[in-house]
């Protein structure tokens, strides 16, 4: 064999060893997979600890904070709870970052180790979910004991009634992929809107616009938006028969002068998108009962909670992509 080929053999064989590994990029996960993850945490304590859908709900709830408050950080990982320095590693432990669980525990913190590495770290998802499984197991596994844990936690009634509320729709429909969204009527009936966001309004006194108004005929049925709970049903003077819906997403979604309601619909009922529940009218601007004081329509408007307080935002264009949606699932099903 020719001499210098075997040189360049042993040469190429010598470099597979000594080369350095190049790794290779690692893929982002896709959204189905990251939600497939969550669950996976969720349930790891299911039946040891605590029912998944409270861990499921507190976790969107915090998710939901982060998503809207600059004075929040966003956590880094697939979990979105997160712990103060003060509950996790004990209100008087001299380190703040402690991860030690003998010394986390001996100063009452919250934090424990999840996963069996020797550490308690708040920056390990399973440790946080083991913690906060740990923390509502000892109030019990009913629905009063988890009020009763969220309100020990977060000292907020509102914050105890929205993650009750998505813990209910979690529990209800067995899945946290509650994201499905459809357009407020049927879009195969008569209808019309525009962008009416921050319009003057003259009756009540000086106040703009929150919301979109959607006008059709007397009659027109009306359409749950989005998965939720009522959480109001009745008389306003301003926006006569209405109903309030809360979704998972801390996000209020208000259904204004109706002409009349899905009887078989109550406040704490859940709903899903397409769920009917009643039809245009032209009702308030009154004492309860006024009606016919402006062209029938409905005034659909949506509300995001952060926290602390609960401020409108435009649903124009949402209802722009949600009737576009509507329609292209109705031409598929024909």
């Amino acid at each position: 064999m020719n001499r210098h080929f075997i040189f360049l053999l042993s040469w190429m064989l010598s470099l597979s060893f000594t080369l350095p590994t190049v790794a290779l990029a690692k893929e982002e996960p896709t959204q189905e997979e990251i939600v497939q993850e969550r669950m996976a945490y969720y349930v790891q304590f299911d039946e040891l600890l605590i029912p998944w859908h409270f861990l499921a709900a507190i976790d969107q709830y915090e998710r939901n904070l982060q998503s809207v408050r600059k004075d929040i950080p966003k956590r880094d990982g697939i979990v979105a709870i997160q712990f103060s320095d003060e509950y996790w590693s004990g209100a008087l432990n001299p380190v703040r970052d402690d991860t030690r669980p003998e010394t986390i525990s001996y100063f009452g913190g919250m934090g424990l180790d999840g996963n069996g590495d020797g550490v308690a770290s708040p920056k390990d998802d399973v440790d946080i979910i083991f913690s906060m499984a740990t923390f509502l197991s000892k109030f019990g596994t009913s629905d009063e004991d988890f009020k009763l844990a969220l309100w020990e936690y977060y000292g907020s009634e509102q914050a105890v009634n929205q993650i009750f509320t998505i813990s209910k729709m979690y529990s209800h429909f067995k899945t946290t992929e509650l994201d499905a969204h459809t357009f407020p009527v049927p879009t195969n009936y008569d209808y019309s809107y525009r962008s009416t966001w921050g319009a003057n309004r003259g009756w009540g006194g000086r106040r703009i616009h929150e919301g979109t108004d959607i006008f059709a005929s007397y009659g027109t049925p009306v359409l749950s938006t989005s998965y939720g709970v009522v959480e109001i049903k009745g008389w306003n003077q301003f926006g006569g028969w209405r109903i309030g819906i809360r979704d998972n997403h801390n996000s209020y979604h208000y259904y204004a002068h109706l002409g009349s309601y899905n009887k078989k619909i109550k406040v704490g009922d859940l709903v899903e998108p397409g769920t009917v529940l009643g039809t245009v009218g032209s009702s308030g601007y009154g004492k309860e009962g006024t009606s016919g004081k402006f062209p029938p329509h409905l005034h659909y408007g949506i509300y995001k909670f952060n926290g602390r307080t609960e401020w409108a935002f435009d649903p124009y264009p949402s209802l722009l992509q949600w009737e576009r949606q509507a329609k292209k699932a109705k031409q598929n099903s024909n």
